[in-house]
Protein backbone atom coordinates (compact mmCIF):
# COMPACT_ATOMS: atom_id res chain seq x y z
CA UNK A 1 0.00 0.00 0.00
CA UNK A 2 1.47 3.36 -1.04
CA UNK A 3 0.88 6.72 0.60
CA UNK A 4 -1.57 7.51 -2.21
CA UNK A 5 -3.63 4.45 -1.25
CA UNK A 6 -3.78 5.33 2.45
CA UNK A 7 -7.29 6.49 3.31
CA UNK A 8 -7.46 9.94 4.86
CA UNK A 9 -9.45 10.05 8.07
CA UNK A 10 -12.09 12.78 7.81
CA UNK A 11 -11.89 15.82 10.08
CA UNK A 12 -15.46 15.44 11.30
CA UNK A 13 -18.38 13.11 12.01
CA UNK A 14 -22.12 13.89 12.12
CA UNK A 15 -24.13 12.80 15.15
CA UNK A 16 -26.90 14.01 17.47
CA UNK A 17 -26.16 17.32 19.17
CA UNK A 18 -27.12 18.58 22.62
CA UNK A 19 -27.59 22.01 21.02
CA UNK A 20 -30.05 21.22 18.24
CA UNK A 21 -30.81 18.16 16.13
CA UNK A 22 -27.75 16.95 14.27
CA UNK A 23 -24.30 18.37 14.86
CA UNK A 24 -20.82 18.05 13.41
CA UNK A 25 -18.02 16.90 15.72
CA UNK A 26 -14.25 16.76 15.39
CA UNK A 27 -13.31 13.16 14.49
CA UNK A 28 -9.69 13.99 15.33
CA UNK A 29 -7.76 17.00 16.58
CA UNK A 30 -8.26 19.84 14.10
CA UNK A 31 -5.47 22.45 13.99
CA UNK A 32 -6.38 26.15 13.90
CA UNK A 33 -6.66 27.43 10.33
CA UNK A 34 -7.75 24.07 8.88
CA UNK A 35 -10.31 24.25 6.08
CA UNK A 36 -12.64 21.54 7.38
CA UNK A 37 -15.43 21.39 4.81
CA UNK A 38 -17.03 23.39 2.02
CA UNK A 39 -20.66 24.41 2.57
CA UNK A 40 -22.32 22.52 -0.26
CA UNK A 41 -25.63 22.95 -1.99
CA UNK A 42 -27.46 24.38 -4.95
CA UNK A 43 -26.57 27.96 -5.98
CA UNK A 44 -29.74 29.97 -6.36
CA UNK A 45 -30.81 33.61 -6.63
CA UNK A 46 -32.04 35.56 -3.61
CA UNK A 47 -35.44 35.73 -5.34
CA UNK A 48 -35.54 31.93 -5.59
CA UNK A 49 -34.50 31.64 -1.92
CA UNK A 50 -37.43 33.91 -1.00
CA UNK A 51 -39.75 31.70 -3.04
CA UNK A 52 -38.50 28.53 -1.30
CA UNK A 53 -38.70 29.99 2.22
CA UNK A 54 -40.12 28.66 4.53
CA UNK A 55 -39.29 25.07 3.73
CA UNK A 56 -41.07 23.70 6.79
CA UNK A 57 -44.28 25.44 7.93
CA UNK A 58 -43.88 23.82 11.38
CA UNK A 59 -40.45 25.50 11.73
CA UNK A 60 -40.66 28.59 9.47
CA UNK A 61 -37.39 30.12 10.66
CA UNK A 62 -35.24 27.09 9.81
CA UNK A 63 -33.47 26.91 6.46
CA UNK A 64 -30.14 25.73 5.13
CA UNK A 65 -29.58 28.95 3.16
CA UNK A 66 -26.15 30.58 3.13
CA UNK A 67 -26.04 34.08 1.60
CA UNK A 68 -23.01 35.02 -0.51
CA UNK A 69 -21.60 38.52 -0.99
CA UNK A 70 -22.45 38.19 -4.70
CA UNK A 71 -26.16 38.19 -3.82
CA UNK A 72 -26.48 34.49 -4.64
CA UNK A 73 -27.51 31.94 -2.02
CA UNK A 74 -26.33 28.40 -1.36
CA UNK A 75 -29.32 26.19 -0.56
CA UNK A 76 -27.84 23.39 1.53
CA UNK A 77 -31.20 21.61 1.79
CA UNK A 78 -31.77 18.61 -0.49
CA UNK A 79 -28.46 18.90 -2.36
CA UNK A 80 -26.38 20.00 0.63
CA UNK A 81 -23.62 18.20 2.47
CA UNK A 82 -22.67 17.63 6.11
CA UNK A 83 -21.70 21.30 6.60
CA UNK A 84 -25.41 22.12 6.92
CA UNK A 85 -25.43 20.30 10.27
CA UNK A 86 -22.86 22.62 11.90
CA UNK A 87 -24.70 24.46 14.66
CA UNK A 88 -24.53 28.11 15.68
CA UNK A 89 -22.64 29.39 18.71
CA UNK A 90 -22.06 32.91 20.01
CA UNK A 91 -18.58 31.67 21.01
CA UNK A 92 -17.66 29.61 17.92
CA UNK A 93 -14.62 27.45 17.26
CA UNK A 94 -14.97 27.85 13.48
CA UNK A 95 -15.87 30.56 11.00
CA UNK A 96 -17.38 30.61 7.54
CA UNK A 97 -15.00 32.05 4.94
CA UNK A 98 -16.11 32.98 1.47
CA UNK A 99 -13.83 31.94 -1.39
CA UNK A 100 -12.02 34.45 -3.62
CA UNK A 101 -14.73 34.63 -6.27
CA UNK A 102 -17.75 34.70 -3.94
CA UNK A 103 -19.07 31.35 -5.12
CA UNK A 104 -17.94 29.04 -2.33
CA UNK A 105 -17.98 29.01 1.46
CA UNK A 106 -15.57 27.04 3.62
CA UNK A 107 -15.79 26.25 7.32
CA UNK A 108 -12.38 26.96 8.89
CA UNK A 109 -11.13 26.22 12.43
CA UNK A 110 -10.51 29.40 14.47
CA UNK A 111 -8.51 27.51 17.07
CA UNK A 112 -7.19 24.02 17.75
CA UNK A 113 -10.28 21.86 18.21
CA UNK A 114 -9.95 18.70 20.33
CA UNK A 115 -11.34 15.38 19.10
CA UNK A 116 -15.00 14.96 20.07
CA UNK A 117 -15.75 18.70 20.28
CA UNK A 118 -18.81 19.97 18.45
CA UNK A 119 -17.98 22.36 15.60
CA UNK A 120 -19.82 25.66 15.50
CA UNK A 121 -19.76 29.05 13.84
CA UNK A 122 -21.64 32.29 14.46
CA UNK A 123 -24.45 32.38 11.91
CA UNK A 124 -24.77 36.16 12.35
CA UNK A 125 -28.00 36.11 10.34
CA UNK A 126 -28.87 39.43 8.72
CA UNK A 127 -32.51 40.17 7.96
CA UNK A 128 -34.15 43.12 6.26
CA UNK A 129 -36.30 45.28 8.48
CA UNK A 130 -36.65 45.70 12.20
CA UNK A 131 -35.54 42.90 14.53
CA UNK A 132 -38.59 42.19 16.66
CA UNK A 133 -38.97 40.08 19.78
CA UNK A 134 -40.80 37.47 17.67
CA UNK A 135 -37.89 37.29 15.21
CA UNK A 136 -35.36 36.97 18.04
CA UNK A 137 -37.42 34.13 19.51
CA UNK A 138 -37.79 32.48 16.09
CA UNK A 139 -34.01 32.52 15.71
CA UNK A 140 -33.36 31.67 19.37
CA UNK A 141 -29.80 30.66 20.24
CA UNK A 142 -29.28 27.55 22.36
CA UNK A 143 -25.48 27.70 22.71
CA UNK A 144 -25.46 28.64 26.40
CA UNK A 145 -21.97 30.19 26.23
CA UNK A 146 -21.08 33.16 28.48
CA UNK A 147 -21.28 35.70 25.60
CA UNK A 148 -24.60 34.27 24.30
CA UNK A 149 -26.76 37.05 22.84
CA UNK A 150 -29.88 34.85 22.88
CA UNK A 151 -30.37 34.85 19.11
CA UNK A 152 -28.64 33.65 15.96
CA UNK A 153 -29.36 37.04 14.39
CA UNK A 154 -26.62 39.62 13.91
CA UNK A 155 -27.77 42.36 16.26
CA UNK A 156 -27.02 45.98 15.40
CA UNK A 157 -24.20 47.52 17.42
CA UNK A 158 -25.51 49.52 20.34
CA UNK A 159 -24.87 53.23 20.04
CA UNK A 160 -22.51 54.55 22.66
CA UNK A 161 -23.79 57.46 24.70
CA UNK A 162 -21.56 60.49 24.50
CA UNK A 163 -19.95 61.27 27.80
CA UNK A 164 -19.92 64.89 28.87
CA UNK A 165 -16.82 66.66 27.68
CA UNK A 166 -14.29 66.99 30.51
CA UNK A 167 -13.74 70.53 31.64
CA UNK A 168 -10.48 72.14 30.64
CA UNK A 169 -8.12 72.67 33.54
CA UNK A 170 -5.54 75.41 33.38
CA UNK A 171 -1.96 74.36 33.90
CA UNK A 172 -0.67 75.18 37.37
CA UNK A 173 -4.13 75.71 38.82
Amino acid sequence: MTNEDTPIKPWYAVRRSKLHGNGVFAARKIPAGTRIIEYGGERISAKEADRRHPTNPDDPFHTFFFALSSGRVIDGGDQGNDARWINHSCQPNCEAQEGKHGKRVYIVALQDIPRGTELSYDYGLVLDGRITKKLKEGYRCLCGTPPCRGTMLALPAKKKKKADEPEAVEAGA
